[in-house]
């Protein structure tokens, strides 16, 4: 018999498995999860591209917390230097190693695969994931059909964004829940959500402007992509970007399967001061409101006017407006084990306020699930109702899904600093990124505080 879970210990894609009904209990939803496997074949522009070296730190780190059976990378030179401000002053070997990545000379044979850049690959019936991306556009191609962007002129994100495209194509063909995993194109336009994500799009700004004085409200899932994400790009003088990090709680087990930046070694410790140590590293000046948010925050004269708001609470929620911010962009995620690859994203001020929004759904239960094999051997095993509500209230998440959502918020205020559209809504499924959903809106220039780009076009560093 294994070990009852509860609330902090739970694996949060595990819980996919036991709400769903497929696994009769935790212990069996992991067993499924050991078997889920990743290799990445690297090619020779892993050496000189930031861009590639992002696309691969960002697939292992989401993919290790939902593939435990690993993630190994074949041809990364053991001499390769890490361009990225993602993993600073380290070989890319020992960044690889440090996120769970595993280095290999044999390809694993059961495993389908990734492939960032000219790498050879060798021929199996599994699936192959061209990773690619160029411009504001990221997303994964099935290998065989030989579809690829130039990946050679792109904003900081799109190389992220399609990295978690491929992990959220690698999960769907372990889970054996989207038929077409493996055999499609997922994708999707920054710039242009809904667009077709494979076609030039000669409207596509460079990033001469970036954000420099940011809220984040909630770091679990989304505020460590936040993070994570923001440290991708090109400022010059990060310690010119100021961050207030607004979490009042701390760190646990079941943030480790899901944030980006949790640690099994951080758990117990407060999760504003860990993102925020990550943070410094980095060289960004960070600042702590380690209160829970709500309508009692109030935003001084001299604080940041834009909030990034990514928590699941809707009292909270309801209250975004509260503390007299210029601009609030909030991303939700779905929940449940239908949902849980939805996305959705608001910004404010819009046509309806957070409050009418979110305030119809304060105090509303969550679906029972005690009728689920999993919940019905966990209270076999003597868990109380309590402990059974409070294991149901808790979303079902992956990592994935919030690097997507994040970069559809980060990428709202690079638009709007670099002349392009402002959403008042985007809504999808990273299922089906084609069928993203928007609102525009009207606003005008971007007030809240901006740096120059360290380069002043969309071009990687990569070496002549």
């Amino acid at each position: 018999m294994g070990q009852i879970v509860d609330p902090n210990s739970l694996h949060r894609t595990a819980k996919y498995f036991m709400d769903s009904g497929r696994a009769e209990s935790h212990d069996e939803a992991m067993q499924l999860l050991a078997g889920f496997g990743l290799t990445i074949y690297v090619g020779p522009e892993i050496v000189g591209s930031s861009h590639h070296q992002n696309a691969l730190l960002t697939l292992i780190n989401t993919g290790r917390r939902t593939l435990l059976a690993g993630v190994e990378i074949v041809g990364l030179p053991d001499d390769a230097p890490s361009l990225t401000p993602l993993a600073p002053e380290r070989l890319l070997m020992d960044a690889v190693t440090e996120l769970g990545g595993r280095v290999v000379d044999t390809v694993n044979p059961d495993w389908p695969s990734a492939v960032i850049g000219d790498a050879t690959v060798l021929e199996t019936k599994l699936p192959r994931w061209r990773v690619t991306w160029n411009g504001w556009r990221g997303g994964v191609t099935p290998f065989r059909d030989k579809k690829r962007l130039h990946e050679d002129e792109a904003i900081a994100l799109a190389p992220l964004l399609a990295a978690a495209a491929c992990a959220t194509e690698v999960f769907a063909h372990h889970a054996s829940d989207h038929a077409m995993a493996g055999r499609r194109s997922l994708g999707l336009s920054l710039w242009n959500p809904g667009a077709d994500w494979l076609a030039n799009d000669p409207t596509e700004s460079t990033t001469a402007f970036l954000p420099s004085r940011l809220w984040i409200i909630g770091l679990g899932n989304l505020g460590q992509a936040f993070a994570w994400l923001l440290a991708s790009l090109p400022y010059g003088d990060r310690s010119c970007v100021e961050l207030v990090l607004n979490d009042f709680d701390d760190i646990a087990l079941s943030n480790e399967s899901t944030s980006l930046l949790s640690r099994k070694e951080d758990i117990g410790r407060k999760k504003a001061r860990v993102v925020a140590e990550w943070l410094e590293v980095r060289r960004f000046r960070t600042f702590l409101e380690e209160r829970r948010f709500g309508e009692w925050i109030v935003q001084a004269p001299h604080e940041t006017c834009v909030a990034l708001c990514g928590v699941d609470n809707a009292l909270a929620r309801a209250a975004l407006e509260k503390p007299g911010f210029g601009l609030v962009v909030e991303a939700g995620l779905g929940g449940g084990p239908e949902a849980f690859r939805s996305i959705s994203i608001h910004t404010f001020p819009a046509s309806r306020s957070a409050e009418e929004i979110w305030s119809r759904q304060v105090g509303q239960g969550d679906k029972s699930l005690e009728d689920m094999p999993a919940y019905k051997a966990l209270k076999k095993q003597g868990m109380d109702s309590c402990g059974l509500a409070q294991l149901a209230s808790r979303t079902v998440g992956v990592p994935f899904v919030g690097v997507i959502a994040a970069c559809l918020v980060i990428a709202e205020l690079l638009r709007r600093l670099n002349g392009g559209s402002a959403f008042e809504l985007v809504s999808g499924s990273v299922a089906a990124l084609e069928d993203v959903e928007t609102i525009t809106i009207s606003c005008g220039p971007y007030a809240f505080g901006h740096l120059p780009a360290a380069e002043q076009s969309i071009r990687a560093a990569i070496p002549e």
